[in-house]
């Protein structure tokens, strides 16, 4: 997806015109993937412009930093309110959110730690990440030839920017063989995620996801939906699935920032249920949508106002 300059660029602790926001090409991130991000959603809702679980991103995003020994100078609270100022810079009423932590210029070498730490904030307009049909219609998948790392090779908690080398295997495989998208089994052949997505399955009205033992990636919104789930009464399980499970599910939907909660119509071009969107499914978006839309109330408190 293209991406649409906006005017300024949170940059170690200014803002910037984004032309001017450069690093340095000898830069550590550069030549060994030493980065840790987030992805945050701005939804223009009824009450005006709202950031969707600005907390926990940021929460994360130090967590990663943490487990990759990246201190950032920043306090969680600083770089909330610079998520929100950058918003404001922009006047995007709503936009996706990139916060970046990276390793700076210094030395060569795999050890980074001499290489200052540097934090970027960019916004950016983004629409449906896999398209306004994919919302409503469901979208076709493969499982990858491509698995997700083995425990204690990567740490699947932190959200790193070398870890979506896997990703982009994943996703590039995908769309030349002509899916939206691709779902990776773990290193024990159990269903993991997708390369940028949480991932659901529904049989005889049971709900079920990979725990986090199966590396995958803690999701803000997995969690957000788990909630909503739990909320609607349905029954919801965190257990290992087996690949199979795909084939005979009456339905399946990923969950993530930038695929939202987004249907899957075939999985190998076998037909998920009837082939189209599930009604429990439209049931989680139809509260997932009101609550960032505004149509619905906040009852969790996971929107946080830009102009306060």
């Amino acid at each position: 997806m293209p991406i649409n300059k906006s005017e300024k660029i949170w940059f170690n602790g200014e803002l910037v015109p984004w032309d001017q926001a450069k690093i340095h090409v000898m830069s550590h991130v550069l030549h060994y993937g030493s980065s840790v991000f987030e992805g945050i959603r701005c939804y223009d809702t009824r009450q005006g412009s709202a950031v969707f679980r600005l907390r926990p991103h940021v929460r994360r995003l130090f967590d990663s930093g943490k487990i990759y020994r990246m201190e950032i100078k920043y306090t969680p609270e600083q770089i909330e309110q610079a998520i929100l100022q950058t918003i404001r810079a922009n006047k995007l009423p709503a936009c996706y959110v990139r916060p970046l932590v990276f390793r700076g210029y210094d030395s060569i070498g795999v050890d980074p730690r001499n290489c200052p730490v540097e934090v970027v904030i960019a916004t950016i307009e983004w629409g449906r990440y896999l398209g306004q049909e994919a919302i409503e219609n469901g979208v076709d998948v493969c499982v990858s030839s491509w698995n997700r790392m083995a425990p204690n090779t990567f740490p699947a908690m932190a959200k790193m920017g070398g870890h979506y080398a896997n990703s982009q295997l994943m996703k590039m495989e995908a769309l030349i063989n002509g899916y939206s998208e691709a779902i990776a089994l773990d290193v024990n052949g159990y269903v993991s995620e997708g390369s940028g997505e949480n991932i659901f399955i529904i049989r005889d009205g049971v709900i079920t996801t990979p725990p986090l033992g199966g590396s995958i990636l803690s999701g803000i919104t997995r969690d957000s939906v788990m909630q909503i789930i739990k909320g609607l009464g349905y029954e919801l399980r965190e257990q290992l699935i087996p690949r199979e499970a795909l084939y005979l599910a009456d339905e399946v939907f990923l969950t993530g920032t930038a695929a939202e909660v987004s249907p899957i119509r075939t999985v190998d071009r076998i037909s998920v249920g009837s082939g189209k969107r599930g009604p429990i499914t439209a049931s989680i978006q139809k509260e997932f949508f009101g609550i960032v839309t505004g149509e619905l109330e906040d009852k969790y408190g996971w929107l946080t106002p830009v102009n306060k």
